[in-house]
């Protein structure tokens, strides 16, 4: 006979819960190839001064063809691994180039050799959480796991800058690297481990899978999809670029107040992107990017209008729900709009790099006025509005045809 609450009928005992070593895997994985771009991308500049005596004039010329390289890699990689249909062994080839970049920083004390490692070394590692998030659309992923995955990276941006500057300030700019290390290092290891758990990506019925943007949405292309993601992601960049100098400037407030809104920034886009990932379960996908981009509008007029900088922290909450619907429902649009999930996320990935270009023209282009940086936020709204309404318009004229044809 078995025992009261036993499972065996011989008198054996019952058995453990099975537990899963791996269900920490994919979120531990997600953070941390975030982590390592958040403590290195705020030290970047400084790195390059303190350890090989870069002019100002050289650190600009040297982020600008780091990040080139990290243009074409981000589209190179994911497009080889959509070739093969193998993501993750391309991953783990990233995280030993980010070791591998940490190290010759660390030995060389030249500048042209720090340069041609960032460039050659640096580029693959920026695309560790492209491959994450391609690997996870070739598995099958709902779209809620997805944007739950991005509110994980978010997370990472949230500690990251902090952290660096806490372990620069209190041991020295070399420190910054070791850390680097041991989070490259950390990378190596999820990477292998996702390869090794790796099964078999699983057959999706038809009849399950969720309508694409381009089937709820008449009247858009891919390319359409791209150009009105392009030019949300450069609102977004261009905010968050002269949000000290508008706190300074225009509003005359202590600078710390940047930093208090960027940090509050950071920690309401996280519930934002779990709760939208949630909805994106049940409601329609023009529902949540209509919200959300209602919800940009909003921001960016008020942010313009705002006198106190306690304004700008009371808003946050509107900002969050835009940049969700951008960052995390986005991605699963391009996933949708585009069968390769490498060329896909790769492609999202770069809408934020070509967005800050064309934010960095907006900014230029305002320069002339009395309040200049107020003027960034006000035609950030009106960049959101030309969007809104142009989608709208394209799916009222995709509609018609399709009504003719119907008839």
């Amino acid at each position: 006979m078995a025992t009261a609450g036993g499972s065996g009928s011989d008198g054996d005992p019952p058995h453990p819960p099975q537990r899963h070593p791996g269900r920490l895997l994919w979120p531990t994985a997600a953070w941390s190839w975030a982590l390592q771009f958040a403590v290195l991308n705020p030290l970047l500049a400084v790195l390059l001064v303190s350890l090989y005596g870069a002019s100002p004039a050289q650190v600009g010329v040297v982020l600008g063809v780091y990040n080139a390289g990290g243009f074409v890699a981000s589209l190179l990689i994911p497009t080889f691994a959509d070739r093969r249909g193998d993501y993750l062994r391309p991953l783990v080839v990233c995280a030993v180039t980010g070791v591998a970049l940490v190290i010759v920083l660390t030995v060389t004390t030249a500048l042209p050799v720090a340069v041609i490692a960032l460039v050659v070394l640096g580029g693959p590692p920026g695309v560790g959480s492209t491959l994450l998030f391609a690997q996870l659309r070739h598995e099958g992923a709902p779209p809620a796991r997805i944007i739950r995955t991005r509110a994980i990276v978010s997370s990472a941006w949230v500690v990251g800058p902090p952290l660096a500057t806490l372990v620069t300030g209190a041991a020295g700019t070399p420190s910054a690297l070791l850390l680097l290390l041991g989070i490259s290092g950390v990378n190596v290891v999820t990477a292998l481990l996702l390869l090794r758990r790796r099964g078999p990506v699983p057959a999706r019925d038809p009849a399950e899978v969720r309508p694409s943007l381009l089937a709820q949405s008449r009247g858009w292309s891919r390319w359409r999809v791209v150009t009105a993601f392009t030019l949300l992601q450069a609102t977004n960049s261009a905010t968050v670029t002269v949000l000290a100098l508008f706190v300074a400037d225009d509003l005359g407030a202590p600078i710390a107040w940047a930093g208090i809104v960027l940090g509050a920034a950071a920690l309401v886009e996280i519930p934002a992107l779990l709760i939208m990932g949630r909805l994106h379960e049940g409601t329609s996908t023009r529902v949540l990017l209509g919200t959300g981009w209602a919800c940009g509008i909003a921001y960016y007029a008020l942010a313009a209008a705002a006198r106190e900088p306690w304004q700008l922290l009371a808003l946050q909450p509107l900002n969050a729900w835009f940049f969700a619907s951008v960052a995390g429902v986005g991605l699963t649009v391009f996933q949708d709009a585009f069968a390769n999930p490498g060329l896909a996320s790769g492609l999202f990935t770069n809408t934020r790099r070509v967005g800050s270009v064309l934010a960095g023209l907006l900014i230029a282009g305002l320069g002339g006025l009395p309040a200049p940086y107020r003027g960034v936020y006000a035609a950030s709204a009106a960049v959101v509005l030309l969007v809104l309404v142009g989608a709208a318009v394209v799916q009222a004229v995709g509609r018609g045809p399709a009504r003719e044809g119907a008839a």
